[in-house]
């Protein structure tokens, strides 16, 4: 550690991971986002002793590839001394942290909750909204084996295809949410240090194949998974009714699963190449 450093520590908060921020300002002090003297939820930005920041937890330094001088990183903490402009979502202590370092606030903690739950939540809609087609644009519509069979190849002729084909189309859409998500968690930031930067883009693209091996698994695991094997009508059939009852459903279960399992294929293959990268680059 050194002077001008940003500093921080990870620890569990009701179960959840959570990491503080502070800066080194030299002289074992740091400056933080602290809990105001005298009050249970008010927050200060206040200097405190290295000892007190850490608290005997591990103490790691954040790399930067592009920052500002220990000098002004240090002018920029003490100016803010005093402040209790504290708010979770728009200057939480890693917001404090990184404007200190670069002039610009920024909180990687936020700013990946809110892509995932957007993610998520988008993902959700499109995979709902995909079934609904599945039963209303067929030949036979609604929930029945037919009504579904049907759904499905009616959506898989959109591009040339049948019932199989359906399946990929409609899981392109979480598929491309994902996609956007996991782009929004891995962006990429010149202050970054060039190794976090290739990880980081190694991740987004991996992403895009973990969305085609998804619809690939998807396809797969349908024609493998029901009483009769195959992708003949009967193989699809009873392919998306075994997938479906894993949890607990039948064809409409397995249309669900089916078209998630791109997206879901997607953020797992792209954020462990990321992690994978980023290790073997240490």
């Amino acid at each position: 550690m050194a002077k001008g450093d940003h500093l921080y520590y990870s620890f569990f908060f009701n179960g959840f991971p959570i990491t503080h921020h502070g800066i080194d300002c030299g002289n074992a002090l740091v400056i933080e986002f602290g809990k105001k003297q005298g009050s249970k939820d008010k927050c200060i930005v206040t200097i405190t002793t290295l000892n007190d920041f850490y608290a005997n937890r591990k103490v790691s330094v954040k790399p930067y590839g592009k920052c500002d001088c220990a000098n002004i990183v240090i002018d920029r903490a003490r100016k803010m001394l005093g402040q209790e402009n504290y708010n979770l979502f728009t200057n939480n202590c890693e917001h404090l942290a990184t404007y200190c370092k670069t002039g610009i606030k920024h909180s990687e903690q936020v700013k990946n909750v809110k892509a995932v739950g957007s993610g998520a939540s988008a993902s959700g809609v499109a995979v709902a909204t995909g079934i609904g087609v599945v039963a209303g644009t067929g030949a036979a519509a609604g929930f029945s084996g037919a009504g579904i069979m049907s759904g499905l190849a009616t959506v898989g002729g959109v591009v040339g295809g049948g019932a199989v084909a359906g399946v990929g189309v409609l899981g392109a859409a979480p598929a491309a949410i994902a996609k956007v998500a996991m782009d929004q968690v891995l962006k990429d930031d010149e202050t970054l240090p060039p190794k976090e930067r290739e990880a980081r883009k190694r991740g987004r693209d991996i992403t895009t194949v973990g969305a085609v091996a998804g619809t690939a698994g998807a396809v797969g695991a349908i024609a493998a998974s029901g009483s009769v094997a195959g992708l003949s009508a009967a193989g699809i059939t009873s392919g998306l009714a075994a997938v479906g009852s894993v949890i607990g459903g039948g064809m409409v279960a397995g249309v669900a699963v089916t078209v998630a399992a791109p997206a879901v294929t997607a953020g797992a293959i792209g954020f462990g190449a990321y992690k994978i990268w980023k290790w073997l680059s240490e």
